[in-house]
């Protein structure tokens, strides 16, 4: 009823929530204020940790980074599904979803190995630091970054070709609110059997193997940090920690349950879950988390609203 006559042929149909219309208004408030707190959270935490010096430091290079690429995040999913809770249409156009596809789940991927990298990164703080400034200096901070946004859009390359490619049969009617791997399986009427298996071989190395890395990694900080004799440095290795482990939770919990398993066995109701807790809830929490438990970013908020502080960052 709400699908235009004169869309094209090539456009997906989002279904989303229109199975429930009495969800589309309140759930298109929630997403918006979200998205909102999303923009302010993570543009808030790349200004600060780039403007101010205090924050120059390599732990901080890489949460701008994460907020960097959940402010793509975001924006790469976001926006459209406003527009398809609240118009008559509930379409894609197929290049935009392709386009979406590629994007969100390069995304996705980087975060996955960035995420390790952080850990690495508050080992070396923690377990060497009296070598932590030769570990990390700035090259090589930039060239992980660097690899870690390659290597993301190289394995989004391999996945989301595999995934367009995969006969589909003039099926476009996509019971999900954006275009993800899982979803657009399910539209295809061949056997899918190569695909699950390089969707799960991708998703375990690219999953699996950096958690193992980090909670590996944070076996040995935790040894460290129990040694640490003073109180206040104690609860703040712990503190710092805490912050990333809770980021560590909330994006390997839900990606893993839905990348980590055949799409054949996708839940309708549960992908779209946790599409939401991967897609929006995290990247909008996470400046939240860094800027709620760190007294330095806390400071440096503060710092950024006096007007002392842009007159010197000129």
């Amino acid at each position: 009823m709400w699908i235009n006559n004169q869309s094209s042929l090539d456009d997906f149909i989002l279904l989303g929530f229109s199975d429930r219309p009495w969800l589309e208004t309140p759930l298109f408030v929630i997403f918006l204020v979200a998205y909102i707190f999303a923009l302010f959270g993570n543009i808030s935490i790349i200004l600060v940790s780039r403007l101010d010096p205090q924050l120059d430091s390599p732990m901080y290079f890489f949460v701008s980074n994460l907020s960097f690429l959940d402010l793509c995040y975001t924006t790469s999913t976001v926006p459209q599904m406003l527009v398809n809770l609240r118009g008559p249409e509930k379409t894609i156009s197929y290049g935009g979803c392709v386009a979406q596809l590629y994007i969100f789940l390069a995304l996705g991927s980087t975060e996955c190995i960035l995420l390790a990298i952080m850990a690495f990164d508050r080992y070396a703080a923690i377990c060497k630091p009296l070598h932590y400034p030769v570990i990390m200096n700035q090259r090589r901070c930039i060239h992980m970054a660097t690899g870690t946004w390659i290597s993301g859009f190289a394995n989004s390359l391999v996945q989301s070709t595999l995934t367009v490619l995969t006969p589909r049969c003039r099926q476009r009617v996509m019971d999900h609110f954006f275009c993800e791997v899982p979803a657009l399986l399910k539209l295809a009427c061949t056997d899918t059997h190569v695909n699950e298996t390089e969707l799960n071989v991708l998703g375990a190395l690219l999953l699996l193997v950096p958690l193992a890395l980090i909670l590996g990694t944070y076996v040995f900080i935790g040894q460290a940090v129990m040694r640490i004799r003073s109180s206040e440095s104690r609860w703040k290795a712990f503190n710092t920690c805490a912050s990333h482990l809770l980021v560590v939770f909330l994006f390997y919990f839900t990606a893993i349950s839905m990348y980590v398993q055949p799409p054949s066995s996708y839940s309708r109701d549960r992908g779209k879950i946790m599409a939401l807790f991967y897609g929006i809830v995290t990247p909008t929490l996470n400046p939240f988390i860094y800027t709620l438990r760190n007294k330095d970013v806390k400071a440096a908020l503060r710092r950024a609203l006096t007007k002392e502080f842009w007159v010197k960052t000129r």
